[in-house]
């Protein structure tokens, strides 16, 4: 085992070996160890449907079998991040979205096949979804920066557009999946000018955690759980995201230096949302691991 001294890498090794899914073991070897994409694709398939969609509480607030928008957007961030996110496999996750798509053309969060089984409470299930950036955002971009051509792209990249175009008031989520569909979005310029924009809402609003050490002056989005802040680096999880020049250096240094702090005894990071399940929980911190160390280590942060 890890002792205090390990690496912070080393210690969230022991921590993913100890708690995570199979599926999070592989991602963390391939990303870390050495290990092959393969073996992360493979462990991914275990939550693929017949419809071309994902399910099986592959998004851990979501649980039993049925497919559903954000299950797979989660499996289709898995092969962005393993550079698989072409050909056949996403050709046919492409007609799933096209299925599930609600009449603006674009992905609610949840489809009333959800009904039945256990959800969390703060994704609700109703009869006649609407579209939703937050469902469809980052799909979009992520389907842009890999070069994705499918006809459900036209009319969800435009109903991006428009819901991006109409921010005024909105919540730190609502604006990670405007930042995810902007650092893909084909027209760069629009894009540019469209992220100046929301940076400055995100200041004027106050969604971003700008100094650690007065977090308490910083408000929580309505709905969200105690504690339930986003900082710098959730907007810009890389140096090349437009969010990245929305915060100075100092700003973006010091929310890296609390992230990194952020690291428990036991080697894994925090979940600070709404805890409602004792599972979700558990399979929740091994993906909230993964994250930081991405983050910190794309930051030029070293990790061990």
């Amino acid at each position: 085992m890890a002792g205090t001294g390990a690496s912070p890498l080393k210690r969230a090794e022991q921590f993913i070996w100890l708690t995570a899914r199979v599926l999070e073991q592989r991602r963390f070897a391939h990303h870390f160890l050495g290990g092959s994409a393969d073996s992360v694709e493979t462990a991914l398939a275990a939550y693929l449907n017949e419809d071309g969609g994902y399910g099986h509480a592959l998004e851990p607030d979501l649980r039993g079998p049925v497919s559903q928008p954000l299950h797979t957007a989660h499996a289709l961030s898995v092969l962005d991040s393993i550079g698989r996110c072409s050909g056949l496999r996403v050709e046919r996750i492409c007609r799933f979205l096209t299925d599930v798509s609600a009449k603006e053309g674009a992905l609610p969060a949840l489809l009333p096949s959800q009904r039945g089984y256990p959800a969390a409470p703060f994704i609700p299930i109703v009869d006649d979804p609407a579209a939703q950036l937050l469902a469809t955002g980052p799909v979009v971009g992520l389907l842009h920066r890999n070069a994705v051509w499918h006809a459900w792209l036209f009319r969800a990249t435009d109903f991006c557009w428009a819901a991006v175009d109409a921010l005024e008031k909105s919540h730190p989520y609502e604006i990670e999946a405007a930042v995810a569909f902007l650092d893909g979005a084909p027209d760069r310029a629009r894009a540019e000018a469209a992220a100046d924009r929301l940076g400055r809402l995100v200041r004027e609003q106050r969604l971003a955690v700008l100094d650690p050490e007065r977090r308490a002056e910083y408000p929580v989005a309505a709905g969200y759980a105690p504690g339930e802040q986003h900082f710098p680096y959730d907007y810009a999880r890389t140096p090349e995201s437009l969010a990245r020049s929305w915060f100075t250096d100092e700003e973006l240094e010091r929310s890296l230096d609390h992230l990194a702090a952020e690291q428990q005894a036991d080697g894994g990071w925090p979940v600070n949302w709404r805890q409602w399940a004792p599972g979700t929980a558990l399979e929740g911190r091994p993906l909230v691991t993964l994250k930081a160390l991405l983050t910190l280590r794309a930051h030029g942060r070293s990790v061990g």
